[in-house]
């Protein structure tokens, strides 16, 4: 089969933008088991990836799960463009927003607003599992 020049160019231009559009879908629903997560390991830590995506407005959202050895943090204190919302299931963390320590325990939510800087370590003597959910784009 024959095309000119001009052809081919409409029809990359034509898959570009398919594949564009399909990177940029709402992540679908979907159901995620515990025990299925793939685990990384790191210095007696544990990350389990749980989703990433966009929603159906186009914002980003990435949801993990930590586990930390006592007195670990996961990172040094940070800020970041998108929004982050902590949910400890397991332990003692000592959570510090723009310089203020809080101590949460077992179903404490903590917000981290756009840009403030923060940091997590585990407060506790065992080891301390939570939930981060990233709302938006660097």
């Amino acid at each position: 089969m024959k095309c000119s020049r001009r052809e081919v160019c409409l029809r990359i231009s034509a898959l570009m933008a398919s594949r564009g559009l399909a990177a940029e879908s709402p992540f679908p629903s979907k159901v995620f088991r515990f025990e299925d997560l793939p685990v990384e390991h790191d210095d007696g830590n544990a990350l389990r990836h749980i989703l990433e995506g966009k929603t159906h407005t186009g914002n980003r959202i990435e949801m993990h799960e930590t586990d930390l050895a006592p007195g670990a943090m996961p990172h040094p204190a940070h800020h970041h463009a998108h929004e982050e919302i902590f949910l400890v299931r397991e332990g003692m963390l000592e959570v510090t927003i723009s310089g203020r320590a809080s101590r949460l325990g077992p179903g404490s939510v903590a917000y981290v607003a756009s840009n403030d800087e923060h940091g997590i370590k585990n407060a506790g003597a065992t080891h301390a599992q939570y939930f981060v959910i990233a709302l938006g784009s660097e």
